[in-house]
């Protein structure tokens, strides 16, 4: 079992659309860990409460006796534990997150890539998704929609600067922690790797027209992910999609992605923050703002927001 706390740039993995098979109610319970609180996940680290999952992992809370510290850790399912594609994503996902390091992106502190429990330790951040606070309270006020804006425009403008594109800046992608924090490297990628895409990466709501049809319209570069900001913020403005949600089925690429087609609203935008949103959503990438001038956009807004004050707790004296 080998145990990383620094990694290379493997080659990264293919991103193809695979044909998923719909499991049983028993299927799934034969892939998945099982663990219960206290359970081993390796030396050193124990499961607490499982979190969730998707079709190749499990997301436990853990606690971790180096770190001394909760942390959470992304488990490659049972029966792929071997499987050498989703290893080669995992290799790479740890590649990215050993890469990056800034204050608005989920932080990696280690990685097992092998063995019986293949697994990343990441951060453990308080605080819902983007996506759920949306659905349970609706748009998000000013007060928490611009500093979101801005931590956000913060960690695109870093991870351009490194020569990586993140690929699936979404809202289920975005912890409303202090700061909010883009997490999910599993498709990210480099400039070089990223402009050489000939197959849609992504999630299709949220995805730039290049990223839709890369051989067509690329090469996919940052400007894509200034894309999935806009739409991102569209949503936690407006509590809606900013396209209509396409059918993943279809052969038709205008039916699957509309953004290839349609044009987003403005009108259900707050004016504060329209113009710089729709400039996200621009369908040329040359035209997009970057995410650096989008903080100049953002940051007068947040300065005329109206301060809270505290002369109402100032104590009386006799």
């Amino acid at each position: 079992m080998r145990q990383a706390r620094a990694g290379g740039a493997p080659a990264r993995p293919s991103h193809r659309r695979a044909i998923v098979h719909v499991l049983s109610p028993d299927e799934q319970e034969t892939r998945r860990w099982g663990l219960d609180e206290g359970d081993e996940i390796v030396p050193g680290r124990h499961a607490l409460q499982r979190l969730g999952g998707g079709h190749r992992y499990e997301a436990y809370l853990a606690f971790d006796d180096h770190l001394h510290a909760l942390v959470v850790a992304k488990l490659v399912r049972p029966h792929l534990a071997e499987d050498e594609h989703t290893l080669e994503g995992l290799r790479a996902e740890w590649a990215m997150l050993s890469r990056l390091d800034h204050p608005a992106i989920l932080r990696g502190f280690g990685a097992v890539l092998d063995g019986t429990r293949p697994h990343l330790v990441l951060e453990h951040l308080e605080g819902p998704r983007l996506s759920s606070l949306i659905r349970r309270h609706g748009p998000l006020p000013p007060e928490q929609l611009i500093p979101l804006a801005l931590q956000l425009c913060s960690a695109l403008q870093y991870m351009a600067a490194e020569g990586v594109v993140h690929l699936d800046v979404k809202p289920a992608n975005t912890i409303m922690s202090g700061p909010p924090r883009l997490i999910d490297l599993s498709v990210a990628m480099t400039h070089a790797d990223a402009a050489g895409l000939d197959h849609s990466v992504g999630t299709d709501t949220y995805m730039a027209p290049e990223q839709c049809l890369p051989h067509d319209l690329g090469p996919v570069g940052a400007a894509a992910d200034v894309w999935g900001l806009g739409a991102t913020l569209y949503r936690a403005a407006t509590g809606k999609r900013p396209f209509s949600k396409g059918d993943p089925d279809s052969p038709e690429t205008a039916v699957r992605w509309p953004q290839l087609v349609l044009e987003a609203d403005p009108e259900p935008l707050p004016p504060a923050v329209a113009e710089p949103v729709m400039a996200c959503l621009d369908r040329e990438p040359q035209r997009r703002p970057l995410a650096g001038e989008l903080t100049d956009a953002f940051e007068p807004v947040l300065r005329s927001q109206a301060r809270p004050r505290l002369s109402g707790l100032k104590p009386r004296w006799r």
